[in-house]
């Protein structure tokens, strides 16, 4: 099944300071006001009409970047670096304008500048920490959220921002009290009683879970994927008829997502509604053909209805995605099998065999002996 739960970090650029040039009040009144091309057009007078500034150049780039114009903000931080090789906060906006460009490598490196620069500039580590995280380096990402955090511990962002890492990690205990962190210094972000309660979920607390998914529910209705994980936590409760009411919420908010579809099928599965089922799967192979998983249900409920040729169907589709399924091997060799075709089906229990499944042994005993 896959992960329900998308991560999702804040990032935040550093704070402006004091500028040491006359005459910027102007263009910096202009970015807080978020006029920003605006702004631009009033730095790059400024830069014409002036030696050359570091400041200058540090909020014009500032500027292109709220605009996505992220090659243009680089080059504003070159310039600025230009001017003075140790300018940390250049350092750390270069870095995000390489990240938004889908570079977390060359971020990393210019946010590591920065940081020798100014070993105190909190964002530098938080970026950083956001940056390790895109390349799946979780311990330096924990250290880097960790260190901002000593640096800033007034900030929720931040202890959500670790908490994420450390559930990544599952070390959902540490993850649990960092939620508690952020959810004390800001107790009005639904994303963080939502990601609390499925660090609950993975611990097997489910009353704990959805007790804060109702609460991040109550502060916005309006995401799907806040009923889907509070329907997990009911299915897991076997509270299956509120699982289904939660799946249905989440359809009329997302009528597209396959795997809400897929997940309203294991349900009604549970439930013995066997039928039904089989239509949800078929609702989620029809948005997204390419899941085995999704094949993988629908074969087993026809099985279980004794349907093993169209069982045998979908079990093949599942394999032509996923070739490698132990389980899928076992469940096409049996139905194989109960269809009269012993040759092919003792075949695939072989293959069951070497993909190392643990009932595949004695079932070849059972049936290919």
């Amino acid at each position: 099944m896959k992960r329900l739960i998308p991560i999702f970090l804040l990032f935040s650029f550093c704070a402006f300071g004091q500028a040491t040039q006359p005459g910027t009040d102007k263009g910096k009144s202009l970015i807080d006001a978020e006029k920003y091309d605006d702004a631009i057009v009033y730095f790059t007078g400024v830069i014409k009409n002036n030696a050359p500034n570091k400041w200058t150049y540090y909020y014009r780039g500032y500027a292109k970047n709220q605009v996505n114009d992220f090659y243009g903000a680089i080059g504003d931080y070159n310039q600025a670096l230009e001017v003075d090789s140790t300018f940390a906060m250049a350092y750390n906006q270069r870095g995000a304008s390489k990240y938004n460009l889908d570079d977390p490598e060359a971020a990393i490196t210019d946010y590591t500048l920065a940081i020798h620069y100014n070993d105190s500039l909190v964002e530098a580590y938080n970026n950083r920490g956001l940056a390790f995280y895109e390349i799946f380096e979780l311990e330096l990402a924990n250290f880097d959220f960790s260190k901002a955090i000593e640096l800033n511990d007034s900030d929720a962002d931040k202890y959500f921002n670790r908490a994420v890492i450390r559930a990544e990690m599952e070390e959902y205990v540490a993850a649990i009290d960092d939620y508690n962190k952020s959810i004390q210094l800001d107790g009005k972000d639904p994303d963080a009683y939502n990601f609390r309660g499925v660090a609950y979920y993975n611990l097997g607390q489910f009353e704990m879970a959805i007790e804060n998914y109702d609460a991040s529910i109550a502060m916005d209705s309006l995401d799907a994927l806040k009923f889907d994980n509070r329907a997990l936590a009911k299915s897991a409760m076997e509270d299956y008829q509120g699982a289904l009411q939660d799946y249905q919420t989440s359809v009329a908010i997302e009528p597209g997502d396959p795997d809400t579809y897929n997940l309203m099928g294991v349900v009604y599965y549970n439930l013995q509604q066997v039928d039904q089922a089989i239509e949800y799967y078929g609702k989620a192979i029809q948005i997204d053909p390419e899941n085995p998983v999704f094949f993988d249900n629908r074969g087993l409920a026809y099985y279980d209805q004794e349907k093993y040729e169209t069982a045998v169907a979908d079990f093949t589709s599942s394999l032509a995605l996923y070739p490698e399924d132990s389980d899928t091997y076992l469940l096409r060799g049996l139905s194989m099998i109960k269809m009269g075709n012993k040759y092919d089906g003792c075949l695939d229990l072989q293959k069951a065999k070497e993909l190392d499944h643990p009932d595949a042994k004695n079932e070849i005993k059972n049936h290919c002996k």
